[in-house]
This record gives C-alpha cells, sequence and structure tokens, in this order.
C-alpha cells in the first residue's frame, strides 16, 4: 500500500528483457538506502517487488501481464520514473490509499500553465469513469491527485498539479500525447460492489446497472 506521494525520482540504469517479461534496474540515491530483498516499491504508479539493491539502486522483475496493462513496457535507459516505498503503519497517510495497481492507461491531452500551477487534461478508459468524481482522488503515475473537473461523455478528466509536485515528478518532463498509468480510488470499487447484485459492474457509463438501494430499501433496513 502507498500513499501517491513521490519520495524520490529514480532513473532507469539497466533493461532486459527475459522468459518472465523484463528485469529493470533503477538508479536512486535515498530509496537504495531504505530497501530490502522483497520490499514493495512503486514505479510509475506500478508496484513491484525488488530483488536486489545496492548502494546505488535496485533492481525488480517486470511480468508480462503488467508489461501489457501499464507503460513500464516503453521504459528506456535514462528515463526517469517516480519512486515510492511502501507505506508504513506508522506514517503519515499525505495523500490517499494508493494499491499501485494500474487499472488502465490513459493519455496526456494538454497542459496549461496558471502562474506557477499546472492543469493537466488527460483522457480515461471507458470503463473507469464511473470511479472519477469531482473532488475525488485518482493516482496518476505513481501520484496522488485530486480531480479537479470531469468530462463522462469524452471520458476525460483534468487535475491541478501544484509546484512542488511538478518539480519534483515526472510530470515535469511529459509532453501531449504520452501516456499515463491510472489508479482509480480503491473505495470508490468496494462500494460499487456493494451496491450492485451478485457483483454485477456497469461496462459502459451510459448503462449503468441499477442499484438495489432505493428509499423503501434503506427503510427495511431502519434507517428511517
Amino acid at each position: 500500500m502507498f500513499t501517491g506521494l513521490v519520495k524520490e525520482l529514480g532513473q532507469i540504469s539497466g533493461l532486459t528483457k527475459n522468459g518472465s517479461g523484463m528485469s529493470l534496474k533503477v538508479k536512486c540515491e535515498k530509496i537504495s538506502k531504505e530497501v530490502s530483498i522483497d520490499d514493495s516499491v512503486s514505479i510509475n504508479g506500478v508496484c513491484q517487488t525488488i530483488t536486489w539493491f545496492d548502494t546505488y539502486g535496485f533492481q525488480v522483475q517486470v511480468v508480462h501481464g503488467t508489461l501489457e496493462k501499464t507503460t513500464l513496457s516503453e521504459l528506456k535507459l535514462g528515463s526517469k520514473v517516480n519512486l515510492e516505498l511502501a507505506l508504513r503503519l506508522s506514517d503519515r497517510l499525505g495523500g490517499h490509499l494508493v494499491q499501485g495497481h494500474v487499472n488502465g492507461v490513459g493519455k496526456i491531452l494538454d497542459f496549461k500553465n496558471y502562474g506557477n500551477n499546472w492543469v493537466l487534461r488527460f483522457s480515461i478508459p471507458e470503463t473507469l469513469m464511473r470511479y472519477v468524481v469531482k473532488e475525488g482522488s485518482i493516482t496518476l503515475n505513481g501520484v496522488s491527485l485530486t480531480v479537479y473537473d470531469i468530462d463522462l461523455k469524452r471520458c476525460e478528466a483534468v487535475v491541478s498539479i501544484i509546484p512542488h509536485t511538478w518539480d519534483n515528478t515526472i510530470f515535469k518532463g511529459t509532453k501531449n500525447g504520452d501516456k499515463i498509468n491510472i489508479e482509480v480510488d480503491i473505495l470508490a470499487k468496494y462500494v460499487e460492489n456493494l451496491l450492485f447484485a451478485g457483483g454485477k459492474r456497469a461496462l459502459s457509463v451510459e448503462k449503468p446497472e441499477k442499484s438495489k438501494i432505493s428509499e423503501d430499501w434503506l427503510s427495511e433496513k431502519g434507517f428511517w
């Protein structure tokens, strides 16, 4: 479990395809001094297990399934990545609860600069739009952000990025058209599972499954 607060910018120093997928070596200064074998680390929002480390960085094995559903497959030697170690139970929850389980890949549509702040508009897979609400939380490339606005018909959303986040994450080096890892708020998915019969989920924002909850249902349960 993570918070979506990036602790360090790392750099890809090794990249080797193998039968299990791809081995990644990440160069970093701070995180490498805190890790152990089997520790979890978020790389651009993707939870990975550390298989080797030294003073200058660490290594992970990215499996085929992860390469298929995230942007890790597009990393190159020298690519910068957002890094965060797993949350300790004693830590402050400064962002929101982030699993490091990417739900889909979106695309940056445009940036707008307002003083030192940046407003980012991006696309979201249609099946994820039902989990996104204004003022709600969303994770982009491992960064916890607040949704500023949404467009359900276009399957787009907007977030505002403060100067500190801009300067200390890979957003500063991204451009229009770049793909981004998206993780929606896990609490929204649990609520959906509870609301709909048999765990059925809406496959389209146009025709959602009808909820079992109604005024009569609530009355039967003693809510009023």
